[in-house]
């Protein structure tokens, strides 16, 4: 079959990896264009496309999708079914309709639920005990389209954000493998999706950082692993920032939201429960990430009460 693949991120390349081991025929992949990073805003490529390159395949990074330029990219190409994982785009009708197999989107998530951009963090922000990946027949809608094919994996207590990206970028690959091999075998059943079960996993901010201890201890480590990587969750003590990078629930009790309840050698935090959770690994303002104890070790905390 030949197929165009539609990614940018490193979440896509697994997928992209894959497809080119297969049989299948890869005649293009589009991906977003190259933008500007580091100090000197030096143009970088996105992961797809620096993959696609190193196996000669050709790339296209349309600016818009709408304006006939992409389409005429996609009749260059010629394929009978597009792959998307992760493009960044929305693709119009023209596009969508253009393969004779149409457009299968490879999702982060157990459809309907986590609809959205980032539904690795939310599904731990919300905390899920499991998720998965859905292989989906993309429709106009924000992933709303038939379900194809659909994999689970659990979420345990102290996986963050990064740990089940990586989990999810390599099950997405062999989901995306299997609903390709049943669509050419005509045994793929879609299934329509229910409405009262969606969430919408919108774009992460960096308001959703700041620590409110008044919530639940298992609340606040969902927070922390959720937010792993960016924004990050943060936390004032003694008027100073800090990026909380990793926690534990230890079943301490405290008495008051905020609380310290031990800064020996270690971080206690009181929860709104009454729980606590200990800061494993925080980051001071300017400073680089280190294990609270090595923190600890040079700069003793005085204060009772994070603000």
């Amino acid at each position: 079959m030949k197929i165009v693949f539609m990614g940018t991120p490193d979440f896509s390349v697994p997928c992209l990896a894959k497809l080119i081991e297969s049989r299948h025929e890869v005649t293009g992949v589009f991906t977003q264009p190259d933008k500007p990073k580091g100090r000197h805003g030096e143009l970088t490529p996105p992961p797809v496309k620096v993959l696609a390159l190193e196996n000669g395949i050709k790339v296209y990074q349309p600016v818009k999708m709408r304006d006939g330029t992409a389409l005429e990219m996609l009749r260059e190409a010629s394929p009978d079914l597009i792959i998307v994982v992760a493009y960044g785009k929305i693709l119009p009708k023209e596009i969508l309709e253009y393969p004779k197999y149409g457009c299968i989107n490879i999702h982060a998530s157990l459809l309907p639920d986590l609809r959205g951009a980032a539904p690795i963090q939310w599904a731990i922000l919300r905390g899920l005990k499991e998720t998965g990946v859905t292989a989906m027949q993309m429709d106009e809608g924000l992933d709303t389209g038939d379900m194809l094919l659909k994999e689970k994996v659990e979420i345990t207590k102290n996986m963050n954000a990064s740990d089940l990206h990586d989990i999810l970028s390599s099950l997405g690959a062999d989901v995306m493998i299997k609903a390709i091999d049943l669509l050419e075998a005509g045994k793929l059943v879609p299934e329509k999706q229910g409405e009262s079960e969606s969430f919408y996993a919108g774009m992460l901010s960096k308001d959703l950082s700041p620590i409110d201890w008044s919530k639940s201890a298992l609340e606040v480590h969902n927070q922390v692993r959720g937010l792993y990587g960016w924004p990050c969750a943060t936390a004032k003590l003694g008027g100073k920032t800090f990026k909380i990078h990793e926690t534990v629930l230890t079943g301490e009790k405290g008495n008051a939201p905020g609380e310290i309840v031990d800064s020996h050698g270690r971080l206690s935090v009181c929860c709104g429960d009454l729980n606590c959770v200990e800061i494993k690994v925080l980051q001071a303002e300017n400073k680089k990430a280190m294990k609270t104890e090595d923190y600890l070790r040079g700069n003793p905390v005085t204060e009772r009460k994070f603000d």
